[in-house]
């Protein structure tokens, strides 16, 4: 499993987010994120302690990645749509999907962005369950 490096977010997860995604709110140019950010969250699911990864298997780093796109802001505008993308393009990488609704997707990271930054570990929780759930591997999800 290898980690997503910040040119595939721009010319994948946020260029189709722009481009699929609109609402009444555009998407800024990728030049205008806050600096270090993105980099920081694309990093977060790979972080070692003593040797052994803090985040264990795909869902965990997938929640993980998720989650920290959608509460640290890495743009300006558009991060719950460029953390939906990017999570849809590191399970793609890893020859899984998501098997849900696009609303269901919506309301979820919604909710995600909207939790209180507290209770961290419960949300991350909730989304690991929520990827279990849903996830399927790419080629089923195609039937």
């Amino acid at each position: 499993m290898q980690p997503i490096s910040i040119t595939e977010v721009e010319y994948v997860a946020h260029t189709l987010a722009k481009e699929w995604m609109t609402w009444n709110e555009p998407i800024p140019e990728f030049k205008t994120r806050n600096p270090n950010i993105l980099e920081s969250c694309l990093i977060a699911p790979f972080q070692k302690f003593d040797k052994k990864y803090l985040y264990q298997g795909l869902i965990e780093k997938s929640s993980v990645l998720f989650y920290f796109l959608i509460k640290n802001h890495p743009f300006q505008n558009g991060n719950k749509r460029i953390a939906v993308t990017t999570l849809l393009y590191f399970l793609y990488k890893n020859e899984k999907w998501l098997h849900v609704s696009n609303q269901e997707l919506y309301n979820f990271a919604k909710w995600v962005a909207e939790s209180n930054a507290y209770v961290k570990d419960a949300t991350v929780d909730a989304v690991k369950k929520f990827i279990g759930l849903y996830m399927a591997d790419f080629k089923e999800s195609k039937k």
